[in-house]
């Protein structure tokens, strides 16, 4: 039994990073237009802080650069509340580094009910299919 909940879990692990790669490309493609105005970029910063998990981590998150316009985009297949959190957390890291206050987008195929009441309130920009 307990060798199948580790299937299950790594398979739903590979899922998980699977859609992400996916909505990556999707948007990459969706957006060529865009891609004339925006530059697409992967920021990775050591926060030594502990700023944004409170602990010393690699932050890894999809820019989109126009001007002096960043966007922060994460994608999940199911978005929840500490989805939100984490984004907005590296929003403000992304800001004290880099000098520039980013808008934050949240982009799945699902949402939850608490975790988009706290993308409001947090002013954290959501594309979802459906509120779950």
């Amino acid at each position: 039994m307990e060798k199948l909940t580790s299937s299950v879990t790594a398979l739903g692990y590979r899922y998980g990073l699977f859609i992400e790669e996916v909505f990556r490309e999707s948007i990459k493609y969706l957006a060529s237009d865009l891609l004339k105005v925006y530059q697409v970029r992967r920021w990775t910063y050591y926060d030594d802080e502990d700023f944004v998990f409170s602990y010393p981590s690699v932050i890894d998150v999809d820019v989109l650069i126009r001007d002096n316009e960043h966007i922060l985009v994460e994608y999940k297949a199911s978005i929840d509340r500490g989805d939100v959190a984490e984004l907005y957390r590296e929003g403000i890291l992304y800001e004290r580094v880099n000098k520039v206050k980013p808008r934050l987008l949240i982009v799945g195929l699902a949402i939850r009910k608490r975790a988009l009441e706290l993308a409001r309130e947090l002013g954290v920009e959501v594309r979802a299919s459906e509120v779950v």
